[in-house]
C-alpha cells in the first residue's frame, strides 16, 4: 500500500550523527543481498589511492614482529608502535568522517541558499511580467479612448458633434459637459494606472536583475562548497580503506607480540592470511550478489514502476521504481521526533517500500559529486549538460550504497546507487532533483516532457 508519508524530513543538526554516513562502516541488507562499505572502500582505495598510504612503510612486517620477540625491550617497543598505528588508523577514520560530514553540511546549506534565491528571482520575474501586462493593457485601453475622440483625424469635429444639439438647451449642454468630464477623468485614471504599473514593472525588473546577480554569486559559493565536500569525502574513503586494509594484520601482530604462550608468530601469520582470504571471498560473493541484483532489476524493467534500462543515447529514464510519495513545491510539513519536513520540496520522492532498491542514472553524464550532503544524506549529483545546463541529484542513498564515484561517466539507466534512509528522511526512498543552471526545477513536469511519467 502506498505510503504518502515516506518523504524528506529536516532534522535538527545537533541530532545528526557526528560522522558522515556516506562512508560509515557496517553492513545493511537489501532484498536478501548484503551490502558492505568495505566493497565501496576497496573500490575507492584502488581508484583514489593507486599506491599504499603515505605512511604504509611504517607498518611492521611479520619479520619485524618475529625479530622483536627476541628480547623484552624490543617487544615492548614494537607493541607501543603497533598500538600507535592502530590508534592512528582509528582516529584518522573518525577525523576524516567528521570533516566530510561538516563539508557536506556546508554544501547542503549553500545549495539551499541558491534554491531559495532562485525561487525569489522567479517570483520577482513573474510579478514584473504581471505588472508589465497591466501597463500594456491600460495603455491600450487609453489609446482606444483617444482614438475614438480623434477618429476624424485629430480635429475638433468630434467635439462639435458632441455639443451640436446642446446649444438650444442649457440643461442638455451641462449634461453633455458632465459626460465629457467623466470621459476625460476616466482617461486620466487609466493613464495613471498604466504609468503606475509601468513604474512597478520596472522596479520589479530591477530587483529581479539584482536577485539574479545574487543567485549567481551563491551558485559559485555552492560549487566551491561541493568541490571541497567531495575532497573531504574522498579523504574519508581513503582513510577507511586504509584502515580496512591494515587493521586486521596489525591486530594480529599485536596479539602475537603480547602472547606469552608457546604459539608462534607463524601461527598468527597463518591466521591473518586465512582471515584475509576469507574476507576476499566474502567481498567476491558480495560483488556477485550485487551484480545479480542489478541484472535482475534491469530484466524486470526496474521493478515497481520501472526504471533503468541502460541507454547510451540521449534518452531519459525513470530513476527509481515505486510510487510518488511527495511531489515538487510548497507543502504542509510533516513532523516527527527527528524534526519536520521542509515546507518547500525541491524534488520528487519515489518509494517502493524497502531499502536497497536500485537507483538509475536518469540521463547520461558525469558524476560530479558522490558523498554526504546534509539533509540529503548520501547523495550523488550527475552533470547531464548537453549545453542546456541540466544536472540531476539523487538523495538518501543507503549507507555503503554508492555504485559510482566522482568523475565517472555513466549512461542513462546505469545503476548508480541503492535507496536508503540517510539524512533527513522519514523512510527508505529516493529524493530526485533536476537542476537547470544550478537551480532546481520541477522534476515531474520536466521528466514528463521527456516522456517519463513520475506518478
Amino acid at each position: 500500500m502506498n505510503n504518502p508519508n515516506i518523504r524528506d524530513v529536516r532534522r535538527d543538526p545537533a541530532r545528526t550523527s557526528g560522522v558522515p554516513r556516506a562512508v560509515a562502516g557496517g553492513r545493511a541488507r537489501r532484498s536478501g543481498v548484503a551490502l558492505s562499505i568495505a566493497t565501496v572502500g576497496a573500490l575507492i582505495l584502488g581508484l583514489f589511492l593507486g599506491a599504499p598510504a603515505a605512511y604504509a612503510d611504517d607498518y611492521p612486517s611479520w619479520d619485524d614482529v618475529q625479530a622483536a620477540k627476541a628480547n623484552e625491550a624490543a617487544t615492548a617497543s614494537e607493541v607501543s608502535r603497533i598500538q600507535g598505528l592502530i590508534a592512528g588508523l582509528t582516529q584518522n577514520v573518525a577525523d576524516t568522517k567528521a570533516a566530510a560530514e561538516a563539508a557536506g553540511n556546508e554544501y547542503f546549506a549553500a545549495q539551499q541558499a541558491v534554491d531559495a534565491q532562485a525561487r525569489r528571482l522567479a517570483d520577482l520575474q513573474s510579478q514584473a511580467e504581471t505588472q508589465k501586462k497591466a501597463a500594456d493593457d491600460a495603455a491600450a485601453k487609453a489609446g482606444q479612448i483617444a482614438a475614438q475622440l480623434s477618429r476624424d483625424g485629430g480635429d475638433t469635429t468630434a467635439l462639435q458633434l458632441f455639443f451640436s444639439k446642446s446649444t438650444a438647451n442649457k440643461d442638455e449642454l451641462l449634461h453633455r459637459l458632465g459626460q465629457m468630464d467623466r470621459v476625460l477623468s476616466g482617461t486620466q485614471a487609466i493613464y495613471d494606472k498604466a504609468l503606475t504599473a509601468k513604474n512597478t514593472a520596472q522596479a520589479l525588473t530591477d530587483q529581479a536583475t539584482a536577485a539574479k546577480t545574487e543567485r549567481d554569486r551563491l551558485a559559485k559559493i555552492a560549487e566551491d562548497k561541493m568541490q571541497k565536500a567531495q575532497a573531504a569525502a574522498d579523504a574519508a574513503a581513503k582513510a577507511l580503506a586504509d584502515q580496512q586494509a591494515n587493521l586486521g594484520q596489525l591486530q594480529a601482530q599485536l596479539a602475537a607480540l603480547q602472547d606469552t604462550t608457546a604459539k608462534t608468530v607463524a601461527g598468527y601469520q597463518a591466521g591473518e592470511a586465512a582471515r584475509a582470504a576469507a574476507e576476499a571471498a566474502r567481498q567476491a560473493q558480495l560483488a556477485a550478489e550485487r551484480q545479480a541484483a542489478i541484472d535482475a532489476a534491469k530484466n524486470n524493467g526496474g521493478g515497481g514502476g520501472g526504471g533503468g534500462g541502460g541507454s547510451s543515447g540521449g534518452a531519459w529514464v525513470r530513476p527509481f521504481g515505486g510510487y510518488q510519495s511527495s511531489g515538487y513545491g510548497w507543502r504542509v510539513p510533516d513532523c516527527s521526533s527527528w524534526g519536520c519536513s521542509s515546507s518547500f520540496h525541491a524534488g520528487v520522492d519515489l518509494a517502493d517500500g524497502s531499502c536497497g532498491s536500485p537507483i538509475y542514472a536518469a540521463h547520461s553524464g558525469t558524476v560530479v559529486y558522490a558523498g554526504w550532503n546534509g539533509g540529503y544524506g548520501n547523495y550523488i549529483k550527475i552533470d547531464n549538460s548537453d549545453g542546456s545546463g541540466l544536472a540531476t541529484g539523487y538523495g538518501h542513498i543507503l549507507d555503503g550504497g554508492f555504485n559510482v564515484w566522482s568523475g565517472q561517466w555513466v549512461n542513462a539507466g546505469d545503476v548508480i546507487a541503492f535507496a536508503g534512509n540517510t539524512g533527513g528522511s522519514f523512510g527508505c526512498h529516493l529524493h530526485f532533483e533536476v537542476y537547470q543552471w544550478g537551480s532546481t526545477i520541477n522534476p515531474i513536469d520536466f521528466m514528463q516532457n521527456q516522456g517519463v511519467y513520475m506518478g
